[in-house]
């Protein structure tokens, strides 16, 4: 038996990356997955978002797992759309027990729509996630077993580096604005224990990361990514470094973790 055993986990931005890797990690847990991907592109953004097909992979390979999974298309900032999901999920699985908010967006290039790309990734990251732990917290507290709730912030929420760009600025602001709702989530719900938590990757190997627009500006060194280094010399992590470390968090072991915001990091934050 999984350390998570019959317990049940909702995630968002479930068709790849990291949030692939964290479902497959806690289904191999043994934890049932409540899946959610928009699954479709954001006209702001530099970069193409997942698609229909990526999230049917990430179902087959939970399956795969000899786990069930409730995967929908929803977009976070869509908070109607996001109760829908949870609402389905917890009427086929019966509870829930564990959330990663881990959809987010990102845009580091110039833009000539900055008021746009500033709403939308404040959109996606910081209310997104609102929407996404406000639609969970009562089937949290109604199954009476605690609980624990991780958010995705970014190694750029404890230290932001500068730039004119609309895209960086709303990302950093929405990556440190998660710590701040972190906090008050932890000491609201920690009474009926549950927990609550965010973690601050340095650059992860995936879609927000590994595509033609930002391999140009590292083939640049560029500004918006110049300062982007990790003491440790591990130039990227792989999603299924981060989903280790959620997988352990979210475990009985976390059990008395709360309000802590945990650079996952190869040291970029202490990096002088």
């Amino acid at each position: 038996m999984g350390s998570l055993e019959g317990k049940v986990a909702f995630i968002t931005g479930a068709a790849r990356g990291q949030g692939r890797a964290h479902a497959l990690r806690l289904a191999g847990e043994g934890a049932d997955i409540i899946a959610l991907d928009i699954c479709a592109d954001i006209d702001s953004m530099d970069y193409p978002n997942a698609a229909p097909a990526d999230l049917d992979d990430t179902v087959k390979l939970v399956e795969d797992l000899g786990r069930r999974i409730v995967a929908r298309h929803a977009d976070v900032r869509d908070a109607d759309a996001v109760d829908d999901v949870v609402r389905e999920g917890v009427d086929e699985f019966g509870r829930l027990d564990i959330v990663v908010a881990n959809a987010g967006i990102v845009r580091l290039t110039e833009g000539s729509q900055r008021r746009q790309i500033f709403r939308d990734i404040i959109d996606v990251n910081l209310v997104g996630v609102w929407n996404t732990v406000e639609s969970a917290i009562p089937a949290l507290i109604d199954g009476g077993r605690g609980g624990s709730i991780v958010i995705t912030s970014s190694s750029a929420g404890l230290k932001a580096t500068g730039t004119g760009r609309a895209g960086g600025q709303a990302y950093a602001a929405a990556k440190r604005g998660l710590v701040g709702l972190m906090q008050v989530w932890a000491n609201h719900l920690g009474p009926h224990s549950i927990r609550v938590n965010t973690i601050h990757p340095t650059g992860v190997a995936t879609g927000m990361v590994m595509n033609e627009t930002m391999a140009k500006l590292f083939e640049a060194n560029d500004v918006a990514v110049a300062a982007m280094q990790n003491v440790l010399p591990i130039q990227i992590l792989q999603p299924e470094d981060v989903a280790g470390a959620v997988a352990w968090l979210v475990s009985d072991e976390g059990r008395f973790i709360t309000g802590t915001a945990w650079p996952l990091d190869a040291g970029f934050a202490v990096r002088a």
